[in-house]
């Protein structure tokens, strides 16, 4: 478009409007003291006459006649200066043209570009758009995945917890079991001997004394005593287990968090060796809605790690339970005087999977499992633990509203 511009053969029409003719004629005639006329480059008059013998003055642009002057009374001079003057408009009106051509050309050739410019970026908002939705959808299949793996863990490890459990007790309930079989049994022998004095009632006296049944009356009684007392034990470890599996509530829950903590301990002191006490300093604590079920498994978690940071450490320690409610939280401490843990052990202490015991003797989900539990109920899990100096775990919930 500009170089068609450059190469243009300007017309006088163009150049000089036909409202401006009358004022530009008036001008030319007073500098030339008298009439004039005015011909376009094709020799077609445009303004006033041109009377015969008048002189003439062609205005030449660039090798191309755009105007032409005529006047009877000019001089030749007056009538040069004259084609000078307009030639100077003329040029100066074709520059303006040109450069207005040129700017628009460059304002429409910009205009182009932003156009093009924007098409661009819509179609790269509209990917965006799109990557972004994908994006979004993976970032929810990822989210869920997560999820359903990180509830498999918990299973896993409620299962792990199950299967320790259900080893525990089997054996604290074999030990009742077996002095409560032994009594029984020793109790029947006592029974035949009462038999036998019904077939010698003529000597029941002599009797009695030769099979000594003073001493069978007080044994018996002793025996039935330490049997009932088997069968209690039994039973309380059978409630404590119940307590602690929570089968007869599967939903959130008012709870005391004190009975929770009472329950997980009853249920790993019959684990603890020789060596290993147990003690709790529970403050009254607000009610807290909750999954009973779920915090016990923290809370027994929690507990078995202490009871194997003192084992480890090799020598006589103890487990400590506080509660109490401060600074509008509700707050679970259980410490140990175990082993602890190193700096680079604490850093990695909630990993799923890591553990510092030994293959076969650890899976590494029992921490990670309870912090996903605390986390699940709005509370935090902390950790204060150094090498030979014991371990601290800190829970902390909110205390609901009134």
């Amino acid at each position: 478009m500009s170089e068609a511009r450059f190469d243009h053969d300007w017309q006088l029409g163009e150049l000089i409007d036909s409202r401006e003719l009358p004022e530009l004629a008036g001008a030319l005639a007073r500098v030339l003291g008298g009439n004039l006329a005015l011909a376009d480059g094709s020799g077609r008059i445009v303004w006033g006459a041109a009377s015969p013998g008048a002189r003439r003055q062609s205005v030449v642009i660039e090798l191309d006649p755009v105007a032409t002057l005529y006047s009877a009374s000019a001089s030749a001079d007056a009538l040069a200066a004259a084609g000078e003057l307009l030639h100077d408009l003329l040029r100066t009106r074709i520059r303006y043209r040109m450069a207005s051509a040129l700017h628009l050309e460059v304002v429409a050739e910009d205009f182009d570009s932003l156009k093009r410019e924007h098409a661009r970026l819509a179609e790269s908002e509209a990917r965006y758009r799109q990557l972004a939705g994908e994006l979004d959808a993976r970032v929810k299949a990822q989210v869920a995945q997560l999820e359903e793996r990180q509830q498999m863990l918990y299973e896993a490890e409620k299962l792990a917890s199950i299967g320790q459990l259900a080893a525990g007790m089997a054996h604290e309930i074999n030990n009742p079991l077996g002095f409560v079989r032994s009594n029984l049994s020793s109790f029947r022998g006592y029974l035949q001997k009462f038999a036998a004095l019904r077939d010698d009632l003529d000597h029941a006296r002599a009797a009695w004394r030769t099979l000594d049944l003073d001493f069978l009356l007080a044994d018996g009684d002793e025996l039935l005593g330490e049997t009932l007392a088997g069968l209690e034990r039994i039973a309380r470890i059978v409630a404590d287990l119940k307590a602690f599996s929570n089968v007869d509530r599967s939903s959130e829950a008012y709870a005391d968090l004190n009975t929770c903590l009472r329950e997980a301990a009853a249920v790993i002191e019959a684990q603890l060796p020789a060596g290993i006490s147990l003690r709790l300093d529970l403050l009254p604590l607000p009610p807290l809605v909750c999954l009973p079920g779920h915090l016990k498994q923290a809370f027994y978690n929690i507990l078995v790690n202490a009871r194997q940071a003192i084992i480890d450490s090799g020598r006589p320690g103890e487990i400590t339970l506080s509660s109490a409610a401060e600074a509008g939280r509700l707050t679970v401490r259980i410490r140990d005087n175990g082993i602890g843990m190193r700096p680079e052990q604490l850093a990695r202490a909630f990993e799923p999977f890591y553990t510092t015991r030994g293959v076969g003797h650890g899976v590494g989900l029992g921490l990670a499992t309870a912090r996903s539990i605390i986390v699940a109920h709005s509370g935090t899990i902390a950790l204060d633990s150094a090498a030979d100096a014991g371990t601290t775990v800190t829970l902390s919930f909110p205390i609901p509203d009134d």
